[in-house]
This record gives C-alpha cells, sequence and structure tokens, in this order.
C-alpha cells in the first residue's frame, strides 16, 4: 500500500491560511493598516471601491522597501519583526507572523509600488492568486502603495458569502477608525466610491474621538491618566448621558493594538452601576501601556484577543479608574454632612443670629413627617381612583351579567370577536381601562384584557408594512426642520435604509457630512424628539443579524415601537373601541410584532376556581 501523507501545495496551504486571517475586505484593510503603522508612516490613505470587493488601496508615506524585501514580504511566514523565540514573547509592532500579504496574495490581484528615501526608484510588483507575474523598477514615491483588487477571485463560494456592500463596508470603517484611535498622531483619510468619507489630520486624542464620533463633545468626555506599577492607562470615558442601548463604542488598547476582551470591559462598566440601566452601554476609548512581555498577542489569528499575566489586578486597576472618572464628575455633599456641627459654624459667620435661630429651628423641624404626609395624600388618592375604577367595573358586569344568561349556549367556543360585537350592542360601556394600562371588557366566556401598547404595535406594524410593500405614508411638514448630527456608522445605516423610512413619511435630507435635516414625520405620528427616534430605528436595524431579507420588518418593528401609545396613557371609550376593532382586523391580533401577547382572556371557570377557598 502506497504512502497517502503529502505536503499541501503552496499556493493551497496559502488559501486555507487565508481562510483564518482573511475573513472578508475589512480583514484585508487591518492588515495593510498594521503593516503601514509599523513603517512609522505619517500619512495614511485609504481608497475602497465597493466595499472592498472591487478594490482595496493603501498609500502611506512610510519607510518602504528595497526591491528584495518588496518581493519576499509576500511569502509565507517572511517578516522583519521576529529573528528568535524570544522575540514572540516581546511583541512591540502590529504585525509579526508574516501570513497576512501571503494570505492576502492567494485569494486576489496585487499590486505593490514601494520606495525608501535612500533610493533614486522603486519597485513594481505585479501578483495573481500566489504567482509572481512582474516585478520591474518602477517611479514612485517614497513609502508604499498596495492594491488589491478583485477580491476572492478565485473562490468564488468564499465571495458569496460576503454580505451587501454596506455591511462590509461599515466592518471596513470599524477597521480604519480603530486604527486612526490607536494612533491619533498619523493622519488618516479613508475614501469610499470617490467619496470622502474620513481626512482626519494629527492630533490629540480628545480631538480625535470627536472627529471620528461626530455626535460626541469634549464636554462629553471625562479624561484620566494613571501610573501604576503594572501599567500606564489613559483615555477616555463618556458621561452616563452619551450611553446608547448597543455595543460598539467600548474601545480598549493595548500598545495601541485593539482587543476585545469582556472581562476588560466588565471592569469598565462596573463603574456605571446604578448610573446607567443593564441596557445600556457607555462609551470609552482607553489606551492601556504594558510590558510586551507581561501579555500574549499571538493567541488569535486576527490578533484581537491577549493573555495578560496579571489579569485580576489589570481589571482592578480599570474598575478603580471608572469609578474615579465618574466620581469626579458627579460632585455632590453626602447627606450627613448636611448636618454635621461645622456647617452650622459656617453659618454663624455667613448670617446674623436672628437668621441663624430661623435657620436652626428649620432644621429641628424636619423631620420625615412632612414627607409621610404627602406619600399618603398621593396613596388616598390613587386609592380612590382606584376604587372608582372596580367600581365601574362591577356595574358594567351587573347590568350585562343578567342578559348573557339566557343569549348562548357553549359559550366557551364562541369567538372573542363576535363576543366582542354581541356584547358591544348590549352595553355602551363595555370598555374599562385598568390603570391606563389595560383595557378589560366582558365577553360571553368570561373577562377579555387587552395589553394597549401592544395591541397598538401590532396594528401600527402591520399598518408601516403595507406601506413599504404597497404606497407610502402622508408627511406632516415640520413648522422649523430639525437638524441631527449621528456618527459616520449609523450615518451610513440611515443612508442605507432612507428608502424605506421615507415611505413611512418621514422627509429627510442629507445637510452635509454626518448631518441631516428633518423636514417633516408621519402624519399621524406623535413624538417630540425625531432625533432620538430615528436613531432607536438605526439601532433596532444595527442589532437585527438578517438585516437583508427582514429590512423592512425591523424598519416598521422599531417605528412602532416608538409611535404606539404607551403604558399610562389615558384612553377615551371611542378610542378604545377604534383600538380593538383595528387589532381584530389584523393578520396576527393575539401577538405583539415582538412576540408580546396582546390579548389575554380568564374564563369564568378559570376565575371560579381563583375564589374557592383554601383547604
Amino acid at each position: 500500500m502506497s504512502d497517502i501523507i503529502k505536503l499541501l501545495p503552496e499556493h493551497v496551504a496559502n488559501q486555507i491560511a487565508a481562510g483564518e486571517v482573511i475573513q472578508r475586505p475589512a480583514s484585508v484593510v487591518k492588515e495593510l493598516l498594521d503593516n503601514s503603522i509599523d513603517a512609522e508612516s505619517t500619512e495614511i490613505k485609504l481608497i475602497v471601491k465597493e466595499a472592498g470587493k472591487a478594490l482595496i488601496q493603501l498609500i502611506d508615506n512610510g519607510k518602504g522597501m528595497s526591491p528584495t524585501d518588496a518581493r519576499m514580504c509576500w511569502e509565507r511566514h517572511a517578516t522583519s519583526k521576529i529573528n528568535s523565540i524570544e522575540d514572540v514573547f516581546k511583541i512591540k509592532t502590529m504585525g509579526f507572523r508574516g501570513e497576512a500579504l501571503a494570505s492576502i496574495a492567494s485569494v486576489a490581484k496585487v499590486e505593490l509600488k514601494s520606495k525608501r528615501q535612500e533610493d533614486s526608484i522603486g519597485t513594481y510588483i505585479l501578483i495573481e492568486g500566489s504567482n509572481v507575474l512582474k516585478q520591474e523598477a518602477a517611479a514612485t514615491n517614497i513609502g508604499t502603495s498596495v492594491s488589491v483588487k478583485n477580491l476572492f477571485f478565485n473562490i468564488p463560494a468564499r465571495r458569496n458569502f460576503l454580505k451587501s456592500n454596506p455591511v462590509e463596508f461599515r466592518h471596513i470603517v470599524d477597521e480604519f477608525t480603530r486604527a486612526a484611535l490607536a494612533n491619533p498622531q498619523i493622519n488618516f483619510e479613508l475614501w469610499h466610491n470617490d467619496d470622502e468619507i474620513f481626512k482626519l489630520k494629527s492630533s490629540d486624542l480628545a480631538y480625535r474621538i470627536c472627529d471620528i464620533f461626530s455626535d460626541k463633545k469634549p464636554e462629553q468626555l471625562l479624561h484620566f491618566e494613571e501610573e501604576t506599577t503594572i501599567m500606564n492607562v489613559s483615555g477616555f470615558i463618556g458621561i452616563p448621558a452619551i450611553a446608547k442601548k448597543t455595543r460598539g463604542e467600548q474601545l480598549i488598547f493595548v500598545n495601541k493594538r485593539y482587543i476585545k476582551d469582556a472581562y476588560l470591559n466588565h471592569a469598565i462598566i462596573s463603574g456605571f452601576e446604578n448610573i446607567i440601566s443593564k441596557e445600556q452601554f457607555p462609551f470609552y476609548c482607553i489606551h492601556i501601556e504594558i510590558d510586551p512581555s507581561q501579555i500574549d498577542v499571538n493567541i488569535h489569528p486576527t490578533k484581537t484577543e491577549i493573555k495578560f499575566e496579571d489579569e485580576k489586578n489589570i481589571y482592578q486597576i480599570l474598575r478603580a479608574v471608572s469609578r474615579k472618572s465618574l466620581g469626579g464628575f458627579y460632585t455632590a455633599p453626602a447627606m450627613h454632612d448636611a448636618f454635621d456641627d461645622n456647617n452650622f459654624m459656617h453659618v454663624e459667620l455667613r448670617k446674623g443670629a436672628a437668621q441663624n435661630q430661623q435657620d436652626l429651628q428649620t432644621v429641628k423641624n424636619f423631620n420625615s413627617n412632612t414627607f409621610l404626609t404627602d406619600e399618603y395624600s398621593q396613596y388616598r388618592n390613587a386609592n380612590k381612583q382606584e376604587k372608582q375604577n372596580w367600581e365601574e367595573l362591577f356595574k358594567i358586569a351587573r347590568n350585562t351579567n343578567s342578559q348573557q344568561k339566557s343569549q348562548f349556549n357553549a359559550e366557551s367556543d364562541f369567538p372573542i370577536q363576535q363576543q366582542l360585537s354581541v356584547q358591544n350592542e348590549k352595553s355602551s360601556q363595555s370598555f374599562f381601562q385598568l390603570h391606563q394600562t389595560y383595557i378589560v371588557t366582558q365577553i360571553k366566556s368570561g373577562l377579555l384584557v387587552i395589553d394597549q401598547q401592544a395591541a397598538h404595535e401590532r396594528i401600527l406594524f402591520e399598518k408601516y408594512l403595507i406601506a413599504m410593500q404597497r404606497q407610502g405614508i402622508s408627511s406632516q411638514q415640520k413648522l422649523f426642520p430639525k437638524v441631527m448630527t449621528l456618527n459616520t456608522a449609523d450615518e451610513l445605516i440611515l443612508q442605507e435604509i432612507l428608502p424605506q423610512i421615507r415611505l413611512l413619511g418621514f422627509d429627510i435630507n442629507e445637510f452635509g457630512k454626518n448631518t441631516f435635516v428633518v423636514n417633516g414625520v408621519p402624519a399621524e405620528l406623535h413624538h417630540s424628539n425625531e432625533q432620538k427616534l430615528i436613531e432607536e430605528m438605526i439601532l433596532n436595524f444595527k442589532n437585527n443579524k438578517n438585516q437583508a431579507e427582514n429590512r423592512n420588518e425591523t424598519i416598521a418593528l422599531s417605528l412602532a415601537s416608538q409611535a404606539a401609545i404607551k403604558s399610562g396613557t389615558k384612553l377615551t371609550t371611542d378610542e378604545m373601541n377604534q383600538l380593538l376593532d383595528e387589532l381584530f382586523a389584523c393578520n396576527e391580533p393575539k401577538y405583539s410584532p415582538a412576540g408580546k401577547a396582546c390579548i389575554l382572556t380568564l374564563s369564568l371557570d378559570q376565575l371560579s376556581t381563583m375564589f374557592k377557598p383554601k383547604r
């Protein structure tokens, strides 16, 4: 029997390696940016077409390469960063393994131009699917230019797995902004389909954050800088008011390398405990400087995970930094200080004796009875209203109970809609609003309870779907148009879903970079904050994993949840009648679009069981 184990051909091995390193166009962008940063570039320009599927070109003014280096860099495991095994445990550069360029060349058509300061002429190399087709001298600027064309041209299956252009470009923006935030001293540019997306000048971190996240303002950022024996940590934490309901603006850099670490993220977010809700995520951009020998960056192909030697102490430091930053922002006196003897001494210095006596008497009279009286009054008023509401319900029950007994047999099988129809004929006051949250009515089989907010969400959801599929909703023009500013990632999403939003009655137009103007809103929409409404729609779209397939449903659900009447809204009898009529006209009246029950029925048998005596 012949031997069956053999070495893979070089081009096959490179394509397999590319599957780990190059997952999408953004992976190419990350690797090229790392190389430009390592080359000590001060200017980096990224040009992308068709979300990187057609072209990814990166131009820098770094050190450049010699003709030999320009050819060798495309070989697998060729690197200038590692000379011995000891170097692996003290990595100070972004790239080091020598896999990226070889992997890129195996799945794309690549052109390289590079020139060093001391050279009179540069080098041009053309590679296609790991095959070097041309190498020659060429006139070029100092630095390096790499063009990656037709990514995955020789692996159609991999190319078919790529997402839509807007989705892939958002991933590119993420990689670009992370590199820009890690290196604010470098000038960065990003162009997409000949449109300028970013032009970031060299600055400090605060200005770089505001340039990238255009919805952030300097006064909303809390700066910190701490030095310890373990590490140095610096950066900015956003005030609680700018926390969002989605992740994505939580950035940690270790030695200028962006990392993903849930443990360290928890350390920072713990500082916001009892300040923001659990559904919110604060903004922060944190830079950690640590001895490279204390970390291992070689545990993941994309180098986004790091293993720390002293993880617990790093956690405690980050947690303390987070709390200290927020503690400086919230400077409120403790309650016991208000009645401290020293405070009364300061009162004597500032005021006369007569005024002091009046102040002291006020303090003596200050007790909990004052608050108890107010709370008791509120309780009595609420209890009185609740009693009146229940008496109204019992009145409805008494007026209709005698009429229903002789009307139908097999009442439990009678459809709810028909039971409601008969009930409405017998009583003009058949509906009752419980705590301004539920609509309660008596039906033949027992009791019907409707969640008014969930029911209205179902009604609006189906209405909006029809509007996007058939005809739009009329728009009501605003007397004073609203100008809103979004960060670049949200701007890209809004541009993507703008056609659907306009069908729902929104009149929104671009008004410069990262800025939009809202001229009109849906005629039936009553919402005081249009920007918050649109941001919620963007957030829900961002969180939806099947954006392309369920775009209309995602947008309709988002707007319905925002525009629906909320719990606590008082409704008239006519409004309750109309709500139920529209609910039972829906295709799926039992559940809201989010899956919450709209209707609950309690049969007479169930009610009877509840009142049975305990044995």
